[in-house]
């Protein structure tokens, strides 16, 4: 990690292929995630996720790509499929994306310290206390 992300976080952003005729569905699995948006605290502890965003795009050749730009800590767990809406998302996810992810590299994150103190505990122990 670059020295300006916080000890004991993790920076990525990743990017995969949506497969041909998914967009649709693409789109029916973000409205899922948005729409039970305070489902999502229950994972957000074991997951260490400190922040969390997806994007989509078009390439000029028309081929859909989703990015997604994620800060969590260093030893953050995964999705639990334990969980009703970590389940959802993992199907979708099985469905919609091409299996694998692109890593772009990291090379420089900015915020104020105040904050970035607070987001490298949630990192640590998925506490803010």
């Amino acid at each position: 990690m670059p020295s300006s992300v916080p000890a004991g976080l993790r920076l990525e952003l990743s990017r995969a292929r949506i497969v041909e005729d998914k967009e649709e569905e693409f789109d029916e699995w973000m409205a899922v995630l948005n729409d039970r948006y305070p489902e999502h605290e229950a994972a957000l502890s074991n997951e260490r996720q400190v922040f969390e965003a997806t994007f989509k795009h078009r390439e000029a050749d028309g081929r859909l790509w989703m990015y997604h730009l994620s800060l969590m800590g260093a030893d953050g767990g995964g999705l639990d499929e334990s969980l009703p809406l970590d389940a959802a998302h993992a199907a979708y996810s099985r469905r919609v994306k091409e299996p694998g992810w692109e890593e772009l590299t990291p090379a420089f994150m900015l915020t104020p310290q105040h904050i970035g103190e607070i987001m490298a505990h949630w990192g640590r122990t998925g506490s803010i206390g």
